[in-house]
Formats: C-alpha cells, structure tokens, sequence
C-alpha cells in the first residue's frame, strides 16, 4: 500500500504512556498485540519464538496474537516467521487505531458534540476518533445513531433513549464495521442531520484512505447527511492514502487538536476551511 514503509522505526515504549481501556486484562493484550505490530512493521518479519523471548510471553499467546493480527490482514504467519503483508491495512487497524493518539481524540470528540443537538439523527462511521464521541451522547439524548461500526452498536445498544441503528452488510474484521454494497445500499434508504466520520491521511486539502471499501461506505454517509463534520488529529497531515475520498472545503467543519502546524492551520483557514481546535485542557 502505497506511503507506508514497513522499515520505519517507532520507539515502542511510547505506546506504554497512552491510555489503554480500563480492564486490565484487556489493556495489557491490546497492548502487547499494539508492539507485536509494531515491532513486525519495523523489522519486516520476525520468528514468533523471538516474539515469546522479546515480550516475556508463551508460545501459546504469541500464536493466538500473531494469529489475531494475521485474521485482520496486517500480517502473514509461514512456518514460524510474522511478515508485514505487503498491502497491510495497519494503519486502518482497530487494533492498531484504539490506542493511538488518545489524549487528541478524546478533545477533537468533545468538540464534536458542538454540532450534536437532542433529537436529531447522527451517523457515526468507524473511526476511533469518532468512537471517542460516545462518552459524551448520554448528555445529549434523544438521540438517532446510526452507524456500521460493531463496536459502537455494542457499546450504545444500551443507552436510554437512543435509538439505534445499525447498517449490516460484509463484516470487515480488521476494522470491526460492516461495509460493502449491502450497507451503502442501506445507506442511502436514510437521512441524517450530521455525519462524524475521519480518515487516514490529508494530502492538500484533500482526505485519503487505503480501502477502497470504507471510502465507499463513508461516502454513502456523506452524501446523506445535511451537515458532514471531519475528526482529524495532526497526525492525519503526515500520512498518505491511495483512495481520495473529498475535499476539504466539502466539510462543513474540520475538528483537529491543538498540536496541529501552524503552517497548516493557516493555511486551511486561508482557503475558507471552517477549521476548529479543539481544547486539550478539557479533554479529560
């Protein structure tokens, strides 16, 4: 996939400082399964024995990850030995997304709900950034929701006085949401007041992603939306995509975090971008 080399170095003791799900259990598997990918994009291929001595792990559990992440097609396992796929999708990864950049989603996600009003009807795609909005719903109820993501059904199915609904279609496993013809398909049977949606990568005021079946699928979203509000932290703006999914100026508001360049903020603003900053100080 074009723009991301699997020989870049990432110091992997940085993804110990990020917030990580409450359960325990659960935060030490994400993880570990977050430097496995990690360490495998770095090296290229490494022996899952090397996997048991580099984390502290058994034979067992280095197989039952390198097995989670192959089923989500970042990696190939061949006797012993984890590659990068060549087309991984890592950067697409629920996996790989959930624990990244953590303190900017959740400020972009309270910023967000500016645009949330009680009884309108909202479609939340499957993006990370967008999942982080779900914390603050319960304050703005009654609410419709209706999203592709399998996370976010389970996570609202719960919720007093917000109806769901939830798009089928082909389940994607690497990225936990429903896509494909059956869901844009469905899609487009329905309106909604506002769309929250992010992706991969910006590239000159325009919005990139590596799958061509979730631009497919956010597209049928934007176009059934009367107002389409993008969540992007400043990481978005040093990465590259192949799909071109919309310009910029095609969003009512662009929601990023405060440690966004100056350089681009002045110049998003300067072609008429509505860009918004959200603030880090009251994102916890």
């Amino acid at each position: 996939m074009a723009g991301f080399p699997v020989n870049k170095k990432v110091d992997v003791k940085d993804l110990l400082s990020e917030e990580l799900p409450s359960d325990s259990r659960h935060a030490r598997q994400i993880a570990r399964r977050q430097m496995i990918a990690e360490a495998v994009i770095a090296e290229g291929s490494l022996r899952i024995e090397d996997l048991t001595e580099r984390f502290g792990i058994s034979l067992m559990t280095a197989h039952r990850d390198v097995d989670e992440l192959v089923s989500r097609g970042l990696f190939r396992k061949t006797r012993g030995i984890v590659s990068a796929a060549p087309t991984s999708l890592i950067e697409s990864s629920d996996a790989y997304r959930a624990t990244k950049q953590a303190k900017e989603k959740k400020a972009i996600a309270r910023a967000a709900m500016q645009f949330v009003e009680p009884g309108q009807a909202i479609f939340m795609d499957d993006a990370t950034t967008v999942h982080e909005m779900t914390r603050f719903l319960p304050a703005k109820v009654p609410l419709t929701v209706i999203t592709n993501s399998l996370v976010l059904i389970t996570e609202l199915k719960e919720v007093k006085d917000i109806n769901l609904i939830c798009l089928g279609g082909q389940f994607y496993h690497w990225c936990n949401a429903f896509m494909g013809h059956i869901t844009t398909n469905e899609i487009r049977r329905l309106r909604a007041d506002t769309v929250f949606m992010s992706l991969s990568a910006i590239v000159d005021e325009a919005v990139y992603h590596q799958s061509p079946e979730t631009v497919e699928t956010k597209r049928a979203m934007f176009e059934c939306a009367s107002r389409r509000v993008l969540l992007a932290d400043h990481t978005k703006f040093e990465r590259r995509a192949l799909h071109h999914f919309a310009t910029l100026q095609e969003f009512d508001a662009v929601i990023v975090d405060e440690d966004i360049p100056v350089s681009h903020l002045s110049r998003l603003r300067s072609k008429g971008i509505n860009v918004i900053v959200a603030d880090g100080e009251r994102s916890g």
